[in-house]
């Protein structure tokens, strides 16, 4: 199953993703956020995942693809956060593009097409994104560009991918961003 848009597809793994994925979590700068950057063996441990969890569910994080400029481009989609957090059970928005893709909108469109694939395929009725209190770039997506803004919290919680605690902002989202 593929999600697609006028400059985006996001579509399952390939083999061929792995590489592509495992420079991208090697990236200092596209992990500044997280604990630490990723190890190959790390990120091919979690794109696996990945596509499990989209062969058993039909959905999950998909790769992104930018029609014409790059096979990979990151992943962006929906997920369900692991270990619990405070505002658990639920289901994630989240994305990580290669940073020569970012500040381009794609991200923006392939979060909004997810969010529309949640609400109206699986009839969701609520889905949230949350990142680091100083992460203002993907505050900025989840703010003003895919209309997470209906509450806004700042929460100490454990990192979702870490035994660290760290700050989270949390966006909800109600209903159906406009298409």
């Amino acid at each position: 199953m593929e999600i697609t848009t006028d400059r985006i597809v996001l579509r399952p793994w390939r083999r061929e993703d792995f590489e592509p994925f495992a420079a991208m979590n090697a990236d200092p700068q596209v992990m500044e956020f997280f604990p630490a950057t990723l190890s190959h063996a790390q990120s091919g441990a979690i794109a696996l995942r990945c596509m499990r969890q989209i062969d058993e569910r039909g959905w999950g994080f998909w790769v992104l693809e930018i029609a014409g400029v790059a096979d990979f481009a990151g992943f962006v989609g929906l997920h369900v956060p692991e270990p619990p957090l405070p505002f658990s059970s639920c289901v994630e928005v989240g994305w990580r593009l290669v940073r020569e893709h970012w500040g381009k909108g794609y991200a923006t469109e392939a979060a909004r097409a997810a969010m529309s694939f949640g609400f109206n395929e699986l009839g969701l009725a609520e889905i949230i994104a949350f990142t680091a209190v100083s992460n203002l770039r993907s505050q900025r997506v989840m703010q003003k560009k895919i209309g997470h803004a209906l509450s806004w919290r700042v929460l100490r919680s454990p990192c979702c991918r870490c035994s660290q605690s760290a700050e989270a902002s949390r966006a909800l989202s109600k209903s159906p961003p406009l298409k």
